[in-house]
């Protein structure tokens, strides 16, 4: 079998922005024909796997998706019989619906399936018809995924049973919000974590539209990377939007939730009198910070 030369990529620019969006590594791209639920004929689109996640642009160098699928839990993935010369045509069924995908040759039907299966199987399928080169490339992106599935933006939702009370360290019996709550801006709390490494690498800030929050981290994972997160209300209680979102009974359970999901990499950032940061907020000081929380429904 001849090799077969990748898809070429979309421009720079256009990969930067749509990373900016997804918010997630790319693995595999190329031209698809979908057919999801609903529709009658196959849509033709160019689609990108980033993580467990495949996105769906009208082409190639659109930077804002159509479409995603959510296929990390993937049933299977069967194969179609093609009257058609080389296509390839294979099924992934999900517990909510089967879409059927069908690529414009042979060889990129097996590539497909190949980086599908790596990413949802979190193994590398023996039965695919690769060369080495293609599965020395799968499992390079098998390592990516374990990686990735090891920091916060795919943390395991916590069963039921093992959820626990907002762990009281986080808070004392004044303050309504963790003290890692403070009233600054998405970049103001990028400078804070940046700055002051020492004193924590998690903090708890008032969300873009004043009504919910957000969570922004600093990592250091082969060099330091800042990532935020969307804390929602819903209710009595606080969504965490992750690819499978975590509601919580309260903002403590959040910062502790993501404390015990990183076996303790990720820590409040909480400043006291002995740091240069500055002297530690008084009461008043502090009422004026939860004044500009969000206001609770």
């Amino acid at each position: 079998m001849m090799a077969k030369k990748p898809p070429k990529p979309a421009p720079r620019r256009i990969f930067q922005e749509r990373l900016k969006i997804t918010a997630l590594p790319l693995y595999f791209e190329g031209f698809l024909l979908v057919k999801r639920s609903g529709d009658q004929e196959y849509q033709h689109y160019w689609t990108e796997l980033r993580g467990t996640t495949l996105f769906f642009y009208t082409d190639k160098k659109s930077t804002i998706y159509v479409g995603k699928l959510d296929i990390i839990d993937l049933v299977c993935l069967t194969g179609q019989h093609s009257t058609e010369k080389n296509c390839a045509k294979f099924t992934l069924v999900l517990p909510k619906e089967e879409v059927h995908l069908k690529t414009e040759n042979t060889e990129s039907g097996e590539e497909w399936r190949g980086f599908i299966l790596t990413v949802t199987e979190l193994s590398v399928p023996q039965h695919v018809s690769l060369l080495p080169g293609q599965v020395i490339r799968l499992h390079e992106v098998l390592e990516r995924e374990k990686k990735r599935r090891t920091e916060t933006d795919q943390l395991p939702i916590l069963p039921a049973e093992k959820e626990k009370e907002p762990v009281q360290d986080y808070a004392d019996v004044v303050n309504p919000l963790p003290e890692c709550f403070y009233a600054v801006s998405r970049k103001e709390a990028t400078e804070m974590l940046e700055k002051n490494p020492s004193l924590g690498n998690l903090i708890l800030r008032p969300g873009s539209d004043s009504r919910n929050y957000s969570i922004t981290i600093r990592q250091e994972i082969e060099m330091p990377r800042i990532k935020h997160f969307k804390v929602m209300r819903t209710g009595k209680n606080y969504t965490i939007e992750l690819e499978k979102p975590v509601t919580l009974p309260s903002l403590f359970s959040v910062i502790d939730y993501f404390v015990k999901e990183t076996r303790g990499n990720l820590r409040p950032f909480i400043h006291s009198a002995d740091d240069n940061f500055g002297q530690e907020p008084n009461k008043e000081e502090r009422r004026e910070q939860l004044k500009k929380a969000p206001h609770t429904a």
